[in-house]
């Protein structure tokens, strides 16, 4: 008992952080404008542990989170037509659009690695940029609801659990085995609800 309220306390910030994020994730699922406000919350949080971590790349995602949680509830609150009259329905991804952001992510991820390469000192910068451009390019993606975000939260997810195992981040280990199954049920779940709006009136 000693032993776990010692793990608590030197752990709540990450368990806090876990425990939101796994609300974050339902809340997106659902397509509730609640997704943001507890995501940036959750984010803050984590900017907190991966620098205790050293997991720079990592953190400063959590920084951009932040930030791209206040467009995307934004954006989620007032639409994005013209006249911000109606919420931002599910789309899917267009070649060209999806060729740009596979282009973007490439860049990000050279350029992100080459920092932790030789700027800090991360153990694992390739696998933290390439987790950290990969999580930029979805993050956004779920802001504009792209259906094919959930595609890319999934590979990020299960490639972050082996990373963050690494580090011995029990529970952000155990969030991002959720984080998978979760981003899965999302894909299902964005996609019946895309197709029900493609069918005609009758």
């Amino acid at each position: 008992m000693d032993q776990l309220i010692k793990w608590l306390s030197g752990n709540y910030i990450e368990l806090l952080g876990a425990i939101l994020g796994i609300a974050y994730i339902f809340f997106s699922i659902r397509q509730s404008i609640l997704t943001w406000p507890v995501g940036l919350l959750t984010s803050a949080l984590y900017v907190v542990v991966f620098f205790v971590s050293k997991l720079y790349a990592d953190m400063g995602l959590q920084v951009y989170y932040v930030v791209i949680s206040i467009y995307g509830w934004y954006e989620w609150l007032h639409g994005d037509n013209a006249t911000h009259a109606e919420p931002v329905p599910v789309s899917r991804i267009t070649l060209k659009l999806s060729t740009t952001l596979l282009i973007v992510s490439f860049l990000l991820f050279l350029v992100i690695w080459y920092i932790l390469k030789n700027f800090t000192d991360s153990p694992v910068p390739m696998a933290d940029g390439l987790a950290t451009a990969l999580s930029i390019l979805a993050t956004w993606m779920l802001a504009r609801k792209i259906l094919e975000h959930w595609l890319v939260w999934i590979f990020v997810d299960a490639f972050s659990v082996g990373l963050f195992l690494y580090k011995q981040l029990y529970p952000t280990v155990i969030l991002f085995v959720i984080y998978t199954v979760m981003a899965y049920i999302g894909y299902i779940e964005w996609k019946r609800d895309f197709n029900r709006k493609q069918l005609p009136a009758t």
